[in-house]
């Protein structure tokens, strides 16, 4: 195929090019004199070893200094369950949860001054000390008050540190659990989803949790050749003449195809995720301060006004690339631009600073690309201007349309449906009686790990999503 087969027709595109250099003006911010690369902003494309967002190899462990940290997280991983499926006659995992949270308590405050110079190191300890942080809460066994949750002042002064210098919130998240959680199966080839070992750290321990973030780190993977897509156009030097709408044509058709394919990536969740296990021994780790009405909020141990922080949780909103996809097609999810068709009731209610909020759970690099991404030359004017750039521009919303019914019904069948289902068989009975209880108790709509009303949330990204397709003349 020739680039103009791209276009509509080679006339119907001269006479709308001549239309552009006449009397056109793109609204748009000036482009920076000097335009940053994807590397100022921690990402790896174009290079011999593309990773994305991902680092180009998380580090296996911490300088010695630090080994209490890691020991601990190791250890937990070997003798800790979910709080919720302890019984009272479980005396001995009890009391080997209640040693391990006390030696936790027990901890010196360790200053992370020796790992500020190297991101490396600084990704490592964030990583570990917010698992630990999970553990230490998720691991407490049900109490008759609903009192906060103290966490200890070991964990929470190194990662409050170490959370401020990456400029990310101080919980576990999306970049912990997916983007540095990995390593290389042999360091000697380049990284590819061949060559990752997901999960090397696990709350459950189960193959359902390391699959889970495997679906998640392939979506992310394919998406490096989005940012790659992303680098391109705006490296245009102008979107004006002929050859420049055949490339943005071109680049639109990639676009749309990346997507379909991460579409697929997430549906194949359901051939290596069980989601009895997800929902009920891997997702409850998850949730951060404030996560459902009937969890206890935390309070971080010495810190004032804990409720001021961003301690939500990892989500799938954390996930850079695809906030990067949404600036670049310009989604509004804030419904602020007058879109057709008219924003439903149910849009009006949801949480329209979700996704701006989600952003502060990235590390602060990738936020800076995306702020930059959102102050260049935007796409959507583009089509709008140039007729000839309008259906392949569109044809990639629809697919992103599309691939966000495909998430929804995900998550309904991971989340929404599995809210109403009996835990699976190996849940202690007795555990498994109160928490069904606790579920039948709270009486709001099924929610995400942020706490957030999910049917709500997902159909106004869905419904967002298509009102950024463009009308014809």
């Amino acid at each position: 195929m020739y680039p103009i087969d791209l276009l509509p027709s080679p006339l119907h595109v001269l006479d709308h090019a001549f239309s552009v250099l006449n009397s056109f003006q793109l609204s748009r911010r000036p482009t920076p004199a000097v335009r940053p690369t994807p590397v100022h902003f921690d990402i790896n494309i174009g290079l011999n070893n593309d990773t994305g967002f991902f680092p180009e190899r998380p580090l296996p462990r911490l300088p010695e200094a630090y080994a209490i940290w890691e020991d601990a997280l190791a250890r937990a991983q070997e003798v800790l369950v979910l709080g919720d499926d302890l019984t009272d006659d479980d005396t001995e995992r009890r009391a080997s949860g209640e040693l391990w949270r006390a030696q936790i308590r027990s901890f010196p405050v360790i200053s992370s001054d020796a790992l500020n110079a190297d991101k490396q190191l600084l990704r490592r300890a964030h990583k570990v000390l917010a698992f630990l942080v999970h553990f230490y809460v998720h691991s407490i066994p049900p109490r008759e008050n609903n009192d906060p949750i103290i966490v200890p002042r070991s964990l929470v002064a190194p990662l409050l540190e170490v959370s401020a210098i990456l400029q990310m919130a101080p919980v576990l998240t999306f970049a912990d659990t997916v983007l540095w959680n990995w390593s290389l199966i042999n360091p000697d080839l380049p990284v590819t989803m061949d060559n990752m070992e997901m999960g090397t750290e696990l709350f459950s321990g189960t193959e359902d949790e390391r699959n889970f973030y495997l679906t998640s780190a392939k979506a992310e993977m394919k998406g490096i050749e989005m940012l790659r897509v992303f680098d391109e156009y705006h490296n245009l030097p102008n979107v004006t003449d002929l050859s420049s709408i055949c490339k943005i044509n071109r680049l639109l058709t990639r676009l749309r195809s990346i997507v379909q394919e991460i579409e697929q990536i997430i549906l194949s969740v359901r051939e290596i995720v069980d989601p009895h296990m997800f929902y009920w021994e891997v997702r409850p780790w998850f949730n951060g301060s404030a996560s459902g009405a009937s969890k206890p909020a935390w309070i971080y141990e010495g810190v004032r006004n804990t409720e001021l922080l961003d301690l939500s949780g990892p989500s799938a909103g954390q996930s850079s690339v695809m906030h990067a996809l949404d600036i670049f097609l310009d989604i509004d999810h804030k419904i602020q631009q007058r879109r057709y068709p008219a924003p439903s009731e149910g849009n009006k209610r949801a949480d329209h600073g979700f996704m701006e909020r989600m952003r502060r759970y990235m590390p602060g690099r990738h936020r800076e690309y995306l702020a930059y991404l959102g102050s260049t030359r935007p796409l959507r004017d583009v089509a709008q201007n140039v007729p000839a750039v309008r259906e392949q521009y569109n044809a990639a919303v629809t697919a992103l349309k599309k691939f966000r019914d495909s998430h929804m019904r995900i998550a309904c069948l991971y989340i929404v449906t599995m809210s109403r289902s009996s835990p699976p068989p190996g849940c202690p009975m007795f555990a498994m009686m109160q928490r069904m209880e606790r579920q039948k108790a709270s009486t709001g709509p099924v929610t995400g790990t942020g706490g957030n009303e999910l049917s709500l949330l997902l159909k106004a990204g869905r419904d967002a999503t298509t009102r950024a397709v463009l009308k014809g003349n």
